[in-house]
């Protein structure tokens, strides 16, 4: 937890506390990512020519086809056709691949020994001579990268020797082509990137309210209705009164499509893992088989974003063999061992007064529609097991207990992942907190429109997927980590780049490299080096230019301060403002730390030396604190732990609504969570908090509130931190002066459904963080 919280108070771009700076002594000119387990560099390097030869051993077909791929590889930049050949050695000034069943390690381990007569690619298995060859291609100019021939090139390799292997055996990217539509061409690209940085898994979201993309034979309805809405939303959708483009908008992948991206990703070592949304987000199925819904429609396909009423009918025999027919063609395209039904934001409204899902309840003698959820789940499994196949969902599967094989990705924070995981069930962590890139990266007001939330490069290098409450033996359930990317404000490929990269990059070196080898420092240095290879690459990926970053973070201070900045990579310096102007090339020069004694902001960027680019603008606000008197009280009980909660049912668009309303109950909680299950009664809903908040030290304290959707906190009956809005996860900290004694404070939230998360966490005077959950406050007298 202490890493994840720091992020939110270090700046991007540079840090606002001293880093500590690599120790790598490697060879300059090697810059791979993800960071290999072991680099040594040697004297010399090895010189690619036309003479050069590949040879691969021993001779069958799939060692062949990695050698095949690094000759076409090499050949557009290089104009080279190098010979490729089968023996048992190596040949003077070749590239001998060579499967080694001596060498040990997880599924990808390989050896990369580069000298000046010969590269050497050692593995137990092809995979791992595949992911040799991306270092190899990573040890190349960029200029490799090119698809025409490079005639001022040298085609030099530096001598090193590698002994890599991956730290996770999941290691995935998510794209959704629902609410946008992307062609075979783009998705072959994507695959291609992912490839370039060793990861194996691609999760294609292929179904939702807004389109069904994927042909099935069976049901001809889902290409001809399912896969067209009538229009399209403008502007964001928490935005009243919805605007529309009035253009039709769709599109699908036949099958003949589809096996051909199968097909062209496992030559890449990726797995492709297809999502078909069930029980919920199944609304254009429904417009085009409307006898699959609990009320029979009509329905038609959804043109805003949102969580939507109308869901697969848990009550009627034809919805499951609708299902299992659609997933037998599934199977058929796609040879994944998992299928991903989904899952998520399935609302129960329509279950609750469906006699069918009634009468479903009652025969199979289930408690409520949260183990119907449960029954449908188990059902889905139990067929594809039948057919040798695993399901996954997101983390809602556990509602009404989990399928007995279900692998779960928990997106809404950590907690269902750590739920699954001590269930001894297998999981990935897929965090919005995180590993969302539908989210913001810099300030919104320069930037695309997108959902909400704010997750920077350096906050996706920081996440471990390993969480802190899980014992060794429970942490080995955990399979790696996947990134998200949900289209609703994404509409081109230029776009889907953007958000994509570079956190991918970021995101393939937390599944890859051992955390122990992990430096930001170092990352961002070798980041430097990657952007010329994307940029050959024709990647449109975010680069920091000259623009206001959001910040959730401020400084705080009591007296006279100093603020101590750090360049993000070698070759760089620091240029700031402290009059409220953006920065340039001639603002003044960071040389020693900035002191500080009043409130204002600090304006700084990064520039390179050499060119003179530089980065976004990184705001630091400043902010002179005095202190806050604690309430005098003598009836309060320090013994009395807990929190006290009035629940709202409803739908609210700010948290300043609920005081309007009479509570639907109330109560006390004491535990580790602000909103047990048993405190929710249906989504969506709002709450309010209240107690006490003891402080035993004099100081400046940081707190940051974080929430899906809104959340308002009050010190004192003061508003100290307004985290107001809905559908996305979003963090903001204050800094605050305390003294010993107690505080009020009211926390109040709403959930507009489809998941939620509440989280207050502060940072003490010694530096020291803290989780603070009800148990940490005390309840009202």
């Amino acid at each position: 937890m202490k890493n994840r919280l720091l992020a939110l108070f270090l700046a991007i771009g540079f840090t606002l506390f001293p880093g500590c700076k690599s120790g790598d002594t490697t060879n300059k000119k090697v810059s791979i990512i993800p960071l290999p387990r072991e680099i040594k560099s040697k004297q010399g390097e090895f010189r690619l020519t036309n003479e050069t030869q590949i040879i691969y051993s021993p001779d069958n077909e799939e060692v062949k086809s990695v050698a095949v791929y690094l000759a076409e590889l090499i050949s557009p930049a290089t104009g080279y056709n190098l010979s490729i050949s089968s023996a048992s050695a190596p040949k003077k000034h070749s590239v001998f691949l060579k499967i080694n069943d001596s060498i040990a390690g997880a599924k990808g381990v390989y050896q990369l020994n580069v000298s000046p007569t010969k590269v050497i690619i050692e593995a137990p298995e092809a995979i791992g001579l595949f992911y040799g060859v991306q270092s190899l291609r990573q040890l190349l100019p960029p200029e490799i990268e090119a698809q025409s021939v490079q005639p001022d090139i040298q085609w030099t390799i530096p001598s090193v020797m590698i002994k890599d292997e991956p730290r996770f055996q999941y290691r995935g990217l998510h794209l959704d082509v629902s609410r946008h539509f992307f062609p075979v061409s783009f998705i072959k690209k994507y695959i291609d990137l992912l490839a370039l940085h060793k990861m194996n898994t691609f999760h294609w979201h292929l179904t939702d309210d807004q389109g069904w993309r994927l042909e099935i034979k069976k049901y001809p309805k889902l290409k001809e209705i399912a896969s067209w809405r009538k229009e399209t939303l403008i502007g964001h959708g928490g935005q009243k009164p919805f605007k529309y483009d009035g253009k039709p908008y769709g599109g699908f992948y036949t099958q003949e499509e589809a096996r051909e991206i199968v097909e062209y990703a496992a030559k890449r070592y990726i797995t492709v893992i297809p999502e078909i949304e069930m029980p919920g987000h199944a609304t254009a199925a429904l417009a085009a088989y409307p006898e699959l819904g609990c009320t029979g429609g009509p329905y038609e396909v959804i043109t805003r974003w949102g969580v939507f009423p109308d869901i697969f009918c848990a009550g009627k025999e034809k919805t499951f063999e609708f299902l299992e027919n659609v997933l037998l063609e599934v199977m058929d395209i796609f040879p994944s061992k998992y299928i991903h039904i989904g899952g998520d934001e399935a609302p129960k409204n329509r279950w609750e007064k469906c006699p069918y899902c009634q009468l479903r309840i009652q025969k199979e003698n289930l408690k409520d529609e949260h183990e119907l959820q449960s029954y449908f789940v188990t059902r889905i499994e139990k067929f594809l097991n039948q057919h040798g196949r695993q399901i996954i969902g997101w983390d809602e599967i556990l509602e009404g207990g989990l399928a007995p094989g279900a692998t779960v990705m928990s997106w809404r924070g950590e907690s269902g992942g750590i739920k699954a995981a001590k269930m001894k069930h297998e999981v990935i962590m897929t965090p919005n907190s995180h590993l969302y890139f539908d989210y913001y990266q810099a300030n919104p007001e320069n930037e695309p429109l997108a959902i909400g939330g704010f997750i920077p490069l350096e906050k996706v290098y920081s996440y471990n997927p390993i969480p802190d409450e899980l014992s060794p033996e429970e942490a080995g359930y955990i399979l790696g980590a996947q990134g998200n990317l949900w289209t609703e404000y994404i509409k081109t490929q230029e776009q889907v780049e953007y958000m994509t990269y570079p956190r991918a990059i970021a995101l393939s070196e937390v599944v890859w490299t051992p955390e122990e080898k992990k430096n930001y420092y170092n990352f961002r240095n070798r980041l430097e080096s990657h952007f010329k290879r994307l940029n050959i690459l024709n990647v449109n990926y975010f680069y920091e230019v000259p623009k206001p970053i959001s910040n959730t973070n401020k400084v705080g201070f009591l007296e006279d301060t100093e603020i101590v900045l750090e360049p993000p990579f070698a070759g760089t310096e620091i240029r700031y403002t402290l009059d409220g102007s953006d920065p340039t090339t001639a603002s003044i020069l960071y040389t020693q730390p900035i002191k500080v004694n009043k409130t204002g902001i600090i304006k700084a960027i990064t520039v390179k030396k050499k060119t003179g680019e530089i980065s976004a603008v990184k705001e630091i606000p400043v902010q002179k604190v005095t202190f806050v008197q604690p309430l005098t009280f003598e009836n309060i009980q320090p013994n009395k732990k807990g929190i006290s909660y009035q629940y709202y049912k409803g739908s609210y668009q700010s948290v300043k609504q609920l005081n309007k309303f009479t509570p639907y109950k109330t109560g006390v909680i004491n535990g580790p969570k602000f909103i047990p299950e048993n405190v929710i009664e249906e989504e969506p809903f709002g709450v309010i908090f209240k107690a006490y908040l003891p402080i035993e030290k004099e100081g400046v304290y940081y707190f940051c509130l974080t929430s899906d959707d809104g959340s308002i906190l009050y010190l004192n009956d003061q508003e100290f931190i307004n985290n107001d809005g809905l559908h996305s996860s979003k963090t903001v900290c204050e800094p605050i002066a305390l003294k010993p004694g107690y505080y009020s404070i009211s926390l109040e939230f709403i959930e507009a459904g489809g998941g939620y998360k509440l989280e207050l966490q502060a940072k003490f005077p010694d530096g020291s963080i803290k989780d603070l959950n009800p148990s940490y406050f005390v309840t009202n007298p």
